[in-house]
């Protein structure tokens, strides 16, 4: 039996933590920075985001960090991108060293352009000066409200630790969920920020009206983009076709669970983004992976549109409309699929 501590009770901590309990292989224990959660989790057994879905007894609930990460098998980050680098520094002191990790929130950290495994390893390190972590990426196609109610998944367990990946494999491995391995953690984590830009697009293409046509462009093109981004930087080109690349990118792209695509839609209708943001009433990562993907983008001096679009609408004020018809009109006479 393996001792898991979970580090966030969102909708996806929450649910992983649903499938390690159901197992009965391993003892979970769940910690959130905000007690009011912790007392309604206890008093209720539900999550206000995943109705209908009883949390199982065997989950231990504590407002004290310490206790969700000492002496565990596996500690998993499942908080928000813009909370990982904070909540790193606070169980650090707790964390042993040769602790595996695994992160499963999606993003790059504005200002050092980290990947969060990156940024765990970078403020564990400012905290405690020498201690080593071995470090996982857990990604994939997989919203938590199917998960939650046993729908079949299958995602990545990444890490150029095999050994570690192979451990979070085994311990996350259950009958509605299907983990592979991968050493190309970089390649992983790019896809998992990136996609959610691509979705924004997507929901906002809907919300104008247009159909399939547009929705598989965008896809395609969009992932020509995050691969590009990622061979940049040193990625495996093979990632960007499995499960962490283009598995990812058409469920966030499409689902009616996805933030990032509800939150496109009501742009892409003319709702003001911090309207819509407000609407969604979860964290839209894409959003917040904005400024670091534009900022990539420029230090390899690449040419990405979507992105560009995206963030033109975002952050420049522009028109979803305007940003279509400049995605149509670009002049290039010899572009190559």
């Amino acid at each position: 039996m393996a001792k898991v501590g979970v580090l966030g009770t969102g909708t996806w901590g929450m649910a992983l933590s649903r499938v390690l309990a159901d197992s009965g292989k391993h003892d979970v224990t769940c910690w959130s920075a905000l007690p009011q959660e912790i007392d309604y989790f206890v008093a209720t057994k539900r999550h206000p985001n995943l109705p209908g879905v009883p949390i199982p007894d065997e989950i231990c609930f504590t407002k004290d960090i310490e206790e969700a990460v000492t002496d565990k098998d596996v500690v998993l980050f499942a908080v928000p991108s813009v909370f990982v680098r904070s909540t790193a520094g606070k169980a650090a002191p707790f964390l042993k060293d040769g602790q595996i990790v695994a992160d499963c929130a999606k993003g790059i950290e504005e200002g050092t352009m980290l990947f969060l495994t990156e940024v765990i390893a970078d403020e564990v390190s400012k905290v405690c000066p020498g201690k080593k972590l071995r470090l996982v990426a857990l990604s994939g196609p997989s919203h938590a409200e199917e998960v939650a109610v046993d729908i079949p998944t299958s995602i990545v367990s990444a890490s150029p630790d095999m050994e570690a990946a192979k451990v979070v494999q085994d311990v996350f491995m259950a009958g509605c969920l299907r983990v592979y391995t991968n050493t190309d953690i970089k390649g992983v984590e790019m896809c998992g920020a990136l996609k959610n830009i691509i979705a924004l697009a997507v929901g906002a293409s809907r919300g104008m009206g247009y159909g399939d046509n547009t929705t598989a462009a965008l896809i395609t093109r969009g992932m020509g983009e995050i691969s590009a981004l990622g061979v940049a930087i040193g990625c495996d080109q093979q990632t960007f076709n499995g499960l962490a690349g283009i598995g990812d990118l058409i469920v966030t792209a499409t689902s009616e669970h996805s933030r990032n695509n509800r939150c496109g839609e009501m742009i892409g209708k003319g709702i003001p983004v911090k309207k819509a943001i407000e609407k969604v009433g979860m964290v839209v990562e894409g959003i917040n992976c904005l400024p670091a993907a534009v900022e990539l983008m420029k230090r390899h001096d690449l040419d990405l549109p979507i992105i560009s679009a995206v963030d033109k609408v975002v952050n420049g004020g522009e028109t979803p409309a305007k940003m279509a018809t400049y995605l149509m009109g670009r002049d290039k006479a010899h572009e190559f699929d």
